[in-house]
């Protein structure tokens, strides 16, 4: 059984939103840093965490702005083509996507966030 979900048309299975409810429970301290940052429309926009898209599971995603936002750890550095080719699955469906590393997130948060509000300006 597939479940909807926000991003129209497509199916979601239940392993996939699964797997997202446990990452939303088990955020890095980085991505939980960020999400205070912009819950609860604080940038003037909804972002939602660990959404599922194309069969991929993103950070954060704001549905507005056509916007993805990653936080990438150590494992990314061994995963360079996985990540390209998300991001080219992403960019297909018209989807900008801004990648932050983590200790990016941790000492210069404010610089990050910055950085996402001039993404969303870019509407």
């Amino acid at each position: 059984m597939s479940i909807k979900n926000i991003v129209t048309g497509q199916k979601v299975t239940k392993e996939k939103l699964q797997r997202a409810k446990e990452l939303r429970r088990e955020m890095t301290p980085a991505e939980k840093m960020l999400w205070q940052e912009i819950r609860a429309n604080k940038l003037g926009v909804h972002f939602r965490r660990q959404q599922v898209i194309q069969g991929f599971i993103v950070d954060f995603y704001c549905h507005k702005a056509s916007l993805v936002i990653e936080v990438d750890g150590d494992i990314h550095d061994l995963q360079k083509e996985e990540d390209e080719r998300r991001e080219k699955a992403l960019s297909a469906l018209g989807l900008r996507i801004v990648r932050f590393r983590n200790d990016e997130v941790v000492r210069e948060l404010s610089m990050v966030v910055g950085k996402i509000r001039e993404s969303i300006s870019m509407l």
